[in-house]
């Protein structure tokens, strides 16, 4: 039988961490996907509130334009993380190589 004091974790230090705490540091690691996140929410919002105003296009249609515009905000917010990792990569190695 195991030890159940041993078992505890929060008995370690700083293991409990607050969900707060882990949302910003993934923010940090990662900013550009709550930007596509909330991106994609905003054109949701946005064809919801011209959903009125749409004119003489059938509703399937629009809610699939919809769908391609919130996908491409998402999809453009990973891609400009991507080249913003690959950019602080490639800063990395300079900095590296120029202190040797």
């Amino acid at each position: 039988m195991q030890n159940k004091v041993a078992m505890e974790p929060k008995d370690v230090a700083g293991w409990q961490e607050s969900n707060q705490n882990k949302l910003w540091k993934k923010i940090k690691q990662d900013p550009f996907v709550p930007i596509g996140v909330f991106g994609c929410i905003g054109a949701i919002i946005y064809g919801y509130v011209n959903h009125k105003n749409r004119g003489n296009i059938s509703t399937s249609t629009y809610l699939m334009k919809l769908r391609v515009k919130a996908q491409g905000m998402v999809v453009g917010a990973i891609s400009l993380g991507v080249i913003w990792g690959m950019y602080r990569e490639h800063q990395a190695k300079k900095e590296k190589e120029a202190n040797k």
